[in-house]
Formats: C-alpha cells, structure tokens, sequence
C-alpha cells in the first residue's frame, strides 16, 4: 500500500482563473456570484449564477483542438496545465502506462442542445459537423486530454451527479494507493451555461434574492432560500509519495483517505445517515479521531434540507466540539458536478497560504447550524488536517481526508 501525495494543483472558477487569484478570493470572502440577463430574458425563476470571467479559450489551445471541446472542458485543460506545471512533471514522465486520468462530469447540455437545433433548422444533418459527437459526451474531458496530454493509463469519467469530482480524486488517489498508477491527474468540471440549467430551474431549487447577488448562496444560514449554480473547472495531480519525493517535487499535502457510500433512500433528499456514514468510514480509514480534524470543508449548498442534515451528521459525528466548519459555497455558489473537487483545491491553496476560508452570508444560525463551529470571518492560520465532504442527487457521498503536516 502506497502514500499519496498531492503535487499540483490548478482551478477556473468564479473566483479567479488560477489558483493565486482563487485563493485571494477566498482569503478576502469575495462572491463570484451575479446576475445573467439572458436567463432573465429567457424567463428563469432566478437569474443569479456564478461566473467564469475573462477567461479567453484561444489562450490556451488551437481552433482545431477546440473543435471537440466544449467550454469547460477548454477550462479543465487550463487548470491541469495549471497543476502540471506546479507539479514539475514533464511529457516524459506522463507519456506512459503509469500515468491516468480520472474527471467527475455528469452532463455535457449544451453540445447536444446544438446538434438538435441544427438539424430543425436545416432539416439534414450534414450541417452538424463532427465534432459535436465528441462535445455531446460525459466523457469529453478524459477523451480529450488524453489525446492532447498522451497518457497511457486510466482514462475515465465519473458521473455520480454533485459528487463526481470527489469520487474522482478519491477513485485517483486508490489506484495509486494499491499500485494500480503511479500517478493520476484528476478533477471535476461543470458547464455553466443557462442550457444545462433551465430544468434544476424548474425544480425551484435556486435563490431568487436577486436584490443583491452576493448575498444569495447563504449556507447553513436560517434565512437561505436555495442554491446558486455555477461551474469551471478543478484539476488535481496525485502521486506516488515515494516517487514524488524521489524526484525532489514540493508535496502540497496528502490524501490520508477516501471512503463512500449511498443513502438507498430518496432520488433527491438526502438520508441522515449517508453522509454521517461517510464521515465515520473516512475517519477509521485514515486512523483518526474526530478531533484530529481541524477544519470540514462543507458540502452545504444553501438549500433547507441539504444543509439540515449535513449539521446534524457533522454534530452526530464529532459531537460539541465540532471542528472549524465553512462552506466555500457562499463565494462560489454550488459548482455542481465539480464541487468535490474544487473542495480539494479550496483547501490546498487554504493549507498552504496560512488561512481558513469563512462561510460567507452566515448570519443567522438555525436549530442545526447553531450547532457548529462555523467559520464567520477569515482565521488565519493553516489547517493541518481537512475533511472533504460532497453529496449528490441518488444519494451518493464521498469524503475526503487530506493532510498538511509533512
């Protein structure tokens, strides 16, 4: 059994375009959360969404490579070349068997909202082209950057709805640890176009506090109303430990355990059990107690139920004296398919610039929340031991456990 090391990480999200601009984000509790005009016009509940700014894909790659990429898979090559370069690994020493590839994306909307329009409009399909065949699938991301990147190993996508990106990373980080790959690169990613968003509009699950954007993803808080959407991108290069050290690369931190589980409950509401089991699997695996954990990266998406039982399996779990608790969510709204991993990457860049991420719009607890310790301004010092959670509809979990001390 193998340690596994972190060794690079990247991110395009709301909050910024590469990890030092996420993370002064972070430190300083700014939202990346605003008002979309088409969804306006196009008669959504909510406008409100997270947005990915500035962000120019022929920065990146050629015409001809975007071809058979959609946006956030154009957006997920850019956080991997992030992490790549953070990580020191060249073509050489990821042009190889030992080398994979494992993303959590659930929905590829758009591409598939496309081809059909054209082929109304021109009633042939000749005028679709070929490369929304490839745009149109889950697995465009792992497809894609394996032909760019050429890595021989594992080459897959998971699709477990809001928890795809942590089974990812966690699914990654087992494959190194029984010997299976030396090194992963992984992640998650979310479209954020209003395409993939009109029917969880339809469900009437998003904040319409659109009186001040900002203030509209309000995890854990009494008076939140619904989730914000958003989406990008979070890349994560796992390694070999020993191997990682061998070659004089900087180790980020660890992943100390993964574990999972589902609810067999509800297709939409989470049990009190799931998530709590989760938790309790993760701990005994990294051989650790409750109290060895210092700060829990929330999944808390800003919705009634979700985030009720999310408080009430921290505390059943943990007890009075729970760990520092935020969701990141309140900045970054809910990424979705990506949020697992971005979860990851939020606590990296936190551990390894010296601060704790607040839970921005928590003002007024409730029955549950008032329970934990959650994090209402920016603590600044690091933590050394972070717990992962992300849930998703089907009621499947994952947890992570990283740690930062050496």
């Amino acid at each position: 059994m193998y340690e596994v090391a972190i060794t690079g990480i990247g991110v395009v999200s709301c909050l910024g375009n590469n990890t030092n601009r996420v993370s002064a984000s972070l430190r300083k509790g700014k939202s990346g959360i605003v008002i979309d005009k088409k969804r306006q016009e196009l008669g959504f509940r909510s406008p409100l969404t997270g947005a990915v700014r500035n962000f120019n894909p022929t920065d990146y790659l050629s015409r001809k490579r975007r071809k058979t990429m959609p946006d956030f898979t154009i957006q997920t090559y850019a956080a991997v070349d992030e992490a790549l370069t953070m990580s020191g690994l060249g073509e050489d020493d990821i042009q190889n068997h030992e080398t994979g590839l494992i993303f959590g994306c659930d929905s590829s909307c758009q591409a598939a909202v496309e081809q059909v329009a054209l082929l109304r409009k021109h009633g042939e399909s000749k005028s679709i082209g070929s490369g929304l065949v490839f745009r149109s699938m889950n697995s465009n991301i792992t497809m894609n950057l394996n032909t760019i990147l050429k890595t021989k190993g594992a080459c897959w996508t998971i699709s477990s709805a809001c928890s795809s990106g942590g089974h990812a990373i966690g699914q990654a980080a087992d494959l190194i640890t029984l010997g299976r790959q030396q090194r992963v690169i992984c992640g998650g990613a979310q479209e954020i176009n209003w395409e993939c968003m009109c029917s969880f509009d339809a469900l009437g699950a998003f904040s319409t506090r659109t009186e001040e954007p900002t203030s509209a993803s309000r995890p854990f808080d009494a008076n939140r109303d619904g989730l914000v959407p958003s989406g990008g991108a979070a890349a994560v290069v796992l390694e070999r430990y020993d191997l990682a050290k061998q070659r004089g690369a900087k180790i980020l931190g660890k992943i100390a355990a993964y574990e999972f589980s589902s609810d067999g409950v509800h297709i939409s509401a989470p049990s009190n059990d799931g998530l709590r089991t989760t938790m309790q699997k993760t701990l005994a695996r990294a051989h650790l107690q409750p109290g060895d954990i210092d700060y829990i990266c929330a999944h808390a998406t800003s919705t009634a139920v979700g985030d009720s039982v999310e408080a009430q399996s921290i505390f059943k779990v943990f007890g009075p004296q729970t760990p520092w608790v935020s969701s990141l969510k309140g900045m970054t709204g809910h990424e979705l398919w990506m949020a697992g991993a971005s979860s990851v990457v939020y606590s990296v860049i936190m551990a390894r610039e010296g601060f704790i991420a607040k839970n921005l719009n928590f003002e007024t607890p409730d029955a549950e929340s008032r329970k934990l310790n959650i994090v209402t301004e920016t603590i600044q010092r690091p933590p050394e031991t972070i717990m992962c959670n992300a849930a998703g509809f089907g009621g499947t979990n994952s947890c992570l456990i990283l740690r930062f001390d050496g």
